[in-house]
């Protein structure tokens, strides 16, 4: 494919807006911006500062989110959020994503995957959601999954304490994307473009997730 093809290949923006009004965790610190300077006879700039918790939109979940001394956000290689991704509807699965939500797309496994749950994503926040089976987790891992990733808060329910699906993160050695926005998007292969931001300590990174055709 030409340089000039791949130009105008079509992009999905699989990212939500990030505003005061995006949903969060309970305890988690909202979006928030402030302008430190603005355009006046005597400055010649606007300039903002902002805070959130690294965990609001669409985001990378670092290994030190779930377990003290493991990598922060800004030591993570970043080839698994770059590359041949597959998208697999599960949508209305309910409570937790299972192996035979999955299977019937699983020939042939790319390193990344990102299920599709909702028909639209939740602009609300809502503590009841779809997540991740701990087993389906290690199921992915097992057929070469490097990355995991889906349209709703967490892997894990929003009511764990144990944090299963995490823990097999861990243990596996997986990435994974939370908060995307797969709405628009058919069950199929595509591009992965979701780079977490170099942040020293951090246990998450906002990221701007898109999908591109091939």
């Amino acid at each position: 494919m030409s340089t000039s093809a791949q130009d105008h290949r079509r992009i999905w923006d699989i990212s939500p807006s990030v505003s005061p009004d995006s949903p969060i965790f309970p305890g988690d610190e909202p979006y928030a911006l402030r302008w430190t300077a603005q355009l006046a006879a005597d400055c010649p700039v606007n300039l903002s500062a902002i805070t959130l918790s690294p965990h609001v939109g669409a985001h990378a979940d670092a290994p030190l989110h779930y377990a003290n001394g493991a990598a922060s956000v800004g030591e993570l290689d970043l080839a698994p959020y770059l590359g041949p991704c597959r998208v697999i509807h599960a949508i209305d699965c309910g409570p937790l994503i299972h192996i035979n939500h999955l299977q019937h797309a699983a020939q042939a496994l790319p390193a990344r995957v990102l299920v599709r749950c909702c028909t639209k994503a939740s602009e609300t926040w809502q503590p009841e959601f779809s997540a991740f089976a701990p087993e389906t987790v290690a199921w992915l891992a097992q057929q070469g999954v490097r990355l995991i990733g889906l349209d709703t808060p967490s892997v894990d329910p929003a009511s764990s304490k144990s944090l299963d699906s995490h823990q097999q993160l861990l243990r596996l050695n997986l990435r994974v994307l939370e908060n995307l926005v797969l709405d628009e998007v058919a069950e199929g292969d595509y591009e992965l473009i979701a780079l977490p931001l170099k942040l020293s300590g951090a246990c998450a990174s906002p990221v701007r997730a898109i999908l591109r055709a091939f």
